[in-house]
């Protein structure tokens, strides 16, 4: 196995611009080293990377030359009451430092139960009792990397009947007493909405802007029910009219942000997710305009 040449301090922060990027995944890594396309920035799973060498980081290492990237992570089971997984966080540090990433986000979320793990990022109960949890967690992560994380909003199945606040202000409070910043993941909102009866406008009003600091725009499946229908996140389609229209309600009331198109599975040529982050990009740009 060929090791990485890069430690830290190779690499100076370098900021997500407020534009579009894409995910970048393994069968696309080909065709980003070979033609270096016109992407504003890439992201990146973290957990794909905790390897100590290999192609993963040979290919990151390019990257990161030539663009901005962002990490994002699925595997820190914030929400849970495991003990937080600190091998999973030494790996996670060790990865920021050496990278310097513009971003780094997590969910607000669980995965693990008893030391097992679920494939799916968990619901949880918006209490008082849980925020505080989750802000001790997110703070313990931030001092271990040394900045500020981004937390994502999740996709749900289901309502847990505990909850005594809105997500928005949940999101807001998680914010304000950690720092941390949040990822507007709008096609989880828009999911959430439908399945849920949601008023996406009461969310919106309620979001404080200043703290979102990314936006995630995918794709979902609709699942026929005997009792109706679902939408599930699934990051296997392009983006919804419905949820390009909810991301420009988004940027006009919570202002722009770097926004990435996410898409994970049954993925098209490069050229379909960066004809999708132009859309993004046009929704961003006539914000500014609209500001200036």
């Amino acid at each position: 196995m060929t090791q990485s040449m890069t430690g830290p301090g190779q690499y100076a922060r370098r900021p997500i611009p407020v534009r579009a990027g894409v995910g970048l995944r393994e069968p696309h890594y080909d065709h980003v080293l070979e033609h270096r396309p016109a992407a504003a920035w890439f992201e990146v799973h973290s957990e794909n990377f905790f390897g100590a060498g290999g192609r993963p980081h040979r290919v990151l290492e390019r990257v990161r030359r030539d663009y901005p990237v962002s990490f994002h992570g699925v595997g820190l089971s914030l929400g849970s009451t495991d003990p937080l997984n600190r091998d999973h966080l030494r790996r996670l540090t060790e990865l920021t430092k050496r990278y310097e990433p513009g971003l780094v986000s997590e969910h607000v979320s669980w995965s693990s139960v008893g030391g097992m793990f679920s494939n799916d990022l968990l619901p949880l109960p918006y209490t008082e009792e849980a925020l505080s949890h989750l802000c001790g967690r997110v703070l313990a992560v931030q001092d271990a990397l040394g900045r500020p994380i981004a937390m994502e909003n999740p996709s749900t199945y289901l309502e847990l009947t505990a909850s005594a606040v809105p997500e928005p202000e949940f999101l807001n409070a998680l914010a304000g007493r950690t720092g941390c910043t949040l990822l507007l993941d709008v096609n989880n909102l828009f999911v959430n909405a439908v399945n849920h009866g949601w008023d996406t406008d009461r969310y919106l009003g309620l979001l404080d802007g200043r703290h979102v600091a990314e936006y995630h725009l995918a794709g979902h499946t609709r699942r026929r029910l005997s009792g109706g229908e679902i939408l599930i996140d699934t990051h296997n389609a392009p983006v919804s009219d419905a949820v390009w229209s909810l991301f420009d309600a988004a940027v006009e009331r919570l202002g722009p942000a770097p926004a990435l198109i996410e898409w994970d599975s049954d993925l098209p040529e490069l050229g379909v997710l960066q004809t999708e982050a132009a859309r993004a990009e046009a929704v961003l740009e006539s914000a500014r305009v609209l500001a200036s």
